[in-house]
């Protein structure tokens, strides 16, 4: 600990340089953990406010665009619900809608069609709920685009008209579009594109675009075979949002190779200061000093340069993060923690395996290598 204490005071400048760079890597991480947690949300935080643990789509639905592209009947809700391992068994509805206030304010929306009687229907956090056949309720994150609670919204081409009651308890997007709650019904019409006053199709009245299931070990499979439907857990469904897969697969890409990139990195460094202390560790092993003490001393060192500049960099990329607005970003304690955490070890990792070929070195071969 002492020599590594000393070496750290005389190559100040040169593990200063390298502390700056681990800092800089710190501050990647930290902005792409709130990156991809905030394209989570952004993506599928609608469906993770479900209090639902799986959906029942129809048989042979792919995952892709499974929600809209779904079609199951209050029949095939009925016998999910007789079930004996389902403890509640509702239809959803999800379709996206181009919609306009009166005052002209044009709005996207995920329109999430519940019965108002189910465990579908959302607590608000302001105004009232599900209730009126033309009263939404809208994610919190809409009133920040325009829209207040008591507006009129009018459905592009249809002229369906509804009316918003209240808004959710924080965000609540679908595929980046803000989720719109409305009666099962309302949604049913605005999905088979009835106009008002003009009849509905047959059966629009009963369909919806998947059955919502709740319920402890439920036997997916099985409930499938014999209701002819396709069911997946709840996290399974988040493919479903468009772009999602696309977005996590390049985030989680870009973050391997930046790990992969940290560990070279501090593997590398820490290769040229041993060679250039390659006559001093010789002088340390000729005088007793075993392998294990000179791992456990460079290992010290990388410990201090990566935990101190680790540190100054998530602190600065929290920081930073704090002050972005306008594109989704969110910082989660955990997935901080995780990803500073991985950075440090995978440094150690490069760090000892740089150390542990010199330090094996024979010194009398070291000490004589100059004559």
């Amino acid at each position: 600990m002492f020599l590594a204490w000393r070496e750290l005071w005389f190559a100040r400048a040169r593990f200063g340089l390298m502390g700056g760079v681990v800092a800089l890597i710190a501050v990647l991480v930290v902005m792409l953990s709130g990156l991809s947690t905030g394209l989570v949300n952004d993506g599928v935080s609608g469906l993770k406010a479900l209090p639902v643990d799986a959906f029942a789509f129809a048989g042979g639905t792919k995952s892709e665009s499974a929600f809209t592209r779904s079609i199951v009947d209050t029949r095939q809700v009925g016998q999910w619900r007789a079930r004996g391992d389902v403890t509640e068994a509702a239809p959803f509805g999800l379709a996206l809608a181009n919609t306009r206030t009166a005052a002209g304010v044009p709005l996207d929306f995920a329109l999430f069609g519940v019965d108002p009687g189910s465990f579908l229907a959302p607590p608000v956090s302001i105004g009232a709920g599900l209730g009126s056949p033309d009263g939404i309720v809208v994610s919190a994150t809409a009133l920040d685009k325009g829209v207040q609670i008591g507006d009129t919204v009018v459905v592009d081409r249809l002229g369906v008209t509804m009316t918003v009651v209240g808004a959710t308890i924080g965000q609540q997007t679908f595929g980046h579009v803000d989720v719109a709650y409305v009666p099962l019904p309302l949604w049913q019409a605005i999905r088979a594109g009835v106009k008002p006053g003009e009849p509905a199709r047959a059966g629009a009245y009963t369909e919806a675009s998947a059955v919502a299931l709740r319920g402890h070990d439920i036997d997916l499979a099985a409930g499938d075979r014999g209701i002819g439907t396709s069911s997946r857990a709840l996290a399974a469904t988040f493919g479903s949002s468009p772009g999602y897969s696309a977005e996590m697969s390049t985030m989680t890409l870009i973050k391997v190779f930046l790990y992969a990139i940290s560990a070279l990195v501090v593997g590398a460094f820490f290769t040229v200061w041993t060679i250039q202390r390659r006559r001093e560790i010789a002088v340390l092993r000729a005088v007793g000093a075993s392998v294990g003490y000179l791992l456990r001393d460079g290992l010290i060192q990388a410990l201090i340069v990566l935990i101190g500049a680790t540190g100054v960099g998530v602190l600065v990329g929290v920081l930073v993060g704090g002050a972005i607005h306008g594109m989704p970003f969110a910082l989660e304690a955990g997935a901080v923690a995780a990803g500073a955490s991985l950075l440090v070890t995978l440094g150690a990792l490069g760090a000892v395996a740089a150390i542990v070929r010199i330090a094996r070195v024979d010194p009398l071969t070291a000490l004589g290598e100059n004559r």
